[in-house]
């Protein structure tokens, strides 16, 4: 499979640019690979300063070269997000080295497929920490140091799957559909500092991951289910999220923003 049958179908030049993005240090979970190797591409073509986590560092490697040439070299930290400790120490080595965070992106998350049966206590406790427990506390890490400079923006990945009652999701779902409470928390707690938090949901995003579960025929089906034809790729997350980040929303706080094609 060629990684046109990913790229993004606008050209660089012609993408939208937020002159705010320039200069500002982004952290991404799960930046290296599907939808989150996108928002690292889009925020360092906007000449900001990112960092991403990953567990996947053969991806995380490619990508930093696949990225040599188009802006501020990004940096790479493997991280086991499950180990709250460690992303803690991760996250303060990084503001150690770079300076404190402007942005977060709340990006990693596995949408393994399971039904209920199969679910135990230990299942369940991996599913919420690999889906919604480093969220709370990446956030948490990171919000002193946008206190003080008096602004700062939390982006949360949701999920389409939750509303469309999707099967064998069941972890996942409840995790996401907690995501976009946590995400109007954040934006009640911390609006009086300046601090934006919002959501963007995702339909079904044309990743090697998602292509896993959907074959070409059931990939046609996505498409029937939507408003507009042609299948969503990490490039049209990133652009919500871009937007989002930048100076231009910087009253939008609080809400869920659907990147879905119409899907229903």
């Amino acid at each position: 499979m060629s990684p046109d049958d990913f790229a993004y179908p606008i050209a660089p030049e012609a993408r939208a640019s937020y002159p705010s993005l320039a200069g500002k240090r982004v952290l991404i979970t799960g930046g290296g690979s599907g939808i989150g190797a996108g928002v690292v591409e889009g925020f360092v073509r906007q000449g900001a300063h990112v960092t991403f986590f990953d567990i996947a560092e053969e991806d995380s490697r490619k990508l930093i070269e696949e990225l040599a040439d188009v802006g501020p070299t990004p940096m790479f930290q493997r991280v086991d997000l499950t180990d709250i400790a460690s992303l803690k120490a991760a996250i303060a080595d990084a503001i150690a080295q770079g300076g404190e965070f402007d942005v977060l992106v709340n990006n990693a998350a596995s949408d393994d497929r399971h039904s209920i049966e199969q679910v135990d206590e230990a299942y369940w406790d991996n599913r919420m920490g690999v889906n919604l427990r480093h969220l709370f506390f990446a956030a948490q890490a990171v919000i002193p140091g946008m206190k003080a400079r008096g602004k700062g923006v939390i982006v949360n990945m949701g999920s389409i799957s939750w509303h469309l009652a999707l099967e064998e999701l069941t972890l996942y779902q409840t995790a996401k559909a907690a995501i976009e409470g946590l995400t109007r928390s954040f934006a009640r707690e911390l609006g009086g500092d300046g601090i934006r938090s919002v959501c963007v949901i995702p339909g079904n995003v044309r990743t090697p991951r998602q292509l896993k579960w959907y074959t070409p025929e059931g990939e046609a089906e996505i498409v029937k289910a939507q408003c507009l034809n042609g299948r969503l790729v990490a490039g049209d997350i990133a652009a919500m999220i871009l937007f989002l980040a930048s100076d231009d929303a910087r009253l939008v706080t609080g809400h869920s923003f659907f990147v879905d094609a119409g899907w229903r």
